[in-house]
């Protein structure tokens, strides 16, 4: 690697905008309920990640033709739109009206669009891996997990300054123009300072831009394809506890601005976890081995929190969340280390946007199947909500048994120079 400088202008980019994201996410669920869309709390969820799904790889492939900064430029334009529209969404209350369409299809297509915007992650991990040699690879990929734990941790504390302190309280607005002050002071950043990684020799010969053989390509090798269906289950174990994490906490009886803390408490653990544990493991035991441990880790913490969460005891859910965040922070970077290693140098923004596109379709399940299983176990049984957490556990013992099938699979990846 010739210089830290680059990989410290994307984790700063990259941290900036997910803060918006860190103060979005948390009351969509409650707003969701707020608003009316209980039947559609799973589809207003889901269509972030749908959105991802298309557009990961459209955004990958562009970037490996056009180089990684316009693309990233125009993925932080989108989300300042976008974030900008859920505050004015909001602000509307349960009878407004604008453009002549209500509260509920607003909140629809600034997900949507949130969603394409946000799609530009793999572009970002795309820069990493220009940035890095194969041995850093898994290294710098964490930077993106780290980047998202910080900004995971103190969106939440923002945005719990724009909330209601009560357990029913009306919507704000200002959160979603915080979040949009956020994405357009990271579109400012970047356009001063983030260089073009993408070297002259690395560009994609002239493709369509928009290729359905992308997805066959990927699947074409045993090893990535591997890959591609772990990426796919572990994400979803970890979607099912992600979306019902905001619904858990008002089950326990915790305001709106509480349950940022909730969040910013998760953040801080993957911060933590993702900038020093697994950024100093990870050289040292190799990435199949860190892939393992996050498997084993988040299974092991699905568990107790499906033992334990019908208690309602937060010092308790506080224990054993770190167990199953620990494990995600392991195993998200080693999995994405891995699928670039197995990926040629012209090719890293189409294959890393596949792999996101795998993370996305998880993420599209994910929210439809864990509010399913939480709202059929709460009316099933009013002390309890452990369906979303056993069957992400079950999820997770399947994810041990892909990881375990990697280990035989060789390394084919040409080492891009740094």
């Amino acid at each position: 690697m010739k210089s830290k400088s680059p990989l410290l202008i994307i984790f700063v980019t990259v941290f900036i905008d997910l803060l918006g994201f860190g103060i979005v996410l948390p009351l969509l669920p409650r707003y969701g309920e707020h608003f009316g869309l209980d039947r559609l709390l799973g589809p207003l969820m889901a269509s972030f990640s749908a959105m991802q799904f298309l557009f990961a790889p459209f955004w990958g492939r562009l970037s490996d033709r056009v180089g990684r900064r316009p693309v990233l430029l125009v993925g932080l334009a989108g989300s300042t739109v976008f974030y900008g529209l859920f505050g004015l969404a909001t602000q509307l209350g349960k009878e407004g009206q604008l453009l002549g369409l209500s509260v509920i299809p607003w909140l629809f297509i600034t997900r949507i669009g949130a969603g394409i915007a946000g799609a530009t992650i793999p572009t970002a991990q795309a820069y990493i891996a220009d940035s890095t040699t194969a041995e850093g690879r898994g290294k710098g990929m964490a930077l993106i997990g780290a980047a998202f734990g910080i900004g995971f941790t103190f969106g939440p504390l923002l945005g719990a300054m724009f909330v209601s302190s009560e357990l029913d309280g009306p919507p704000s607005p200002m959160a979603g123009y915080v979040a949009s002050g956020l994405s357009a002071l990271a579109f400012l950043w970047a356009v001063a300072r983030l260089p073009e990684s993408l070297k002259p020799d690395n560009v994609a010969p002239p493709r369509r831009w928009l290729n359905v053989g992308a997805m066959g390509r990927a699947f074409s090798n045993r090893g990535t394809a591997l890959l591609m269906f772990t990426i796919f289950l572990t994400t979803l174990a970890f979607a099912q506890f992600e979306v019902t994490l905001s619904l858990l906490t008002r089950f326990f009886g915790l305001a709106d601005d509480k349950n940022f803390y909730v969040y910013a408490y998760v953040g801080f653990v993957l911060a933590l976890s993702q900038g020093m544990v697994v950024r100093r493991l990870s050289p040292k035991l190799g990435d199949f081995r860190m892939s393992l441990i996050g498997t084993v880790l988040m299974t092991l913490g699905l568990v107790l929190i499906a033992i334990t969460c019908g208690q309602k005891n937060l010092g308790v859910l506080f224990a054993i969340v770190p167990i199953n965040v620990l494990g995600y922070s392991a195993l998200t970077p080693s999995l994405q280390a891995m699928l670039s290693l197995r990926t040629s140098a012209d090719e890293q923004g189409e294959i890393l946007g596949v792999g996101q596109s795998m993370s996305a379709l998880a993420r599209i399940a994910g929210p439809l199947l864990g509010v399913w299983l939480f709202k059929l176990d709460k009316q099933q049984l009013e002390s309890s909500v452990v369906l979303p957490y056993w069957a992400g556990a079950g999820l997770m013992l399947l994810g041990v048994v892909m990881v375990l099938s990697l280990r035989s699979q060789p390394t084919k990846s040409a080492e891009t120079s740094a």
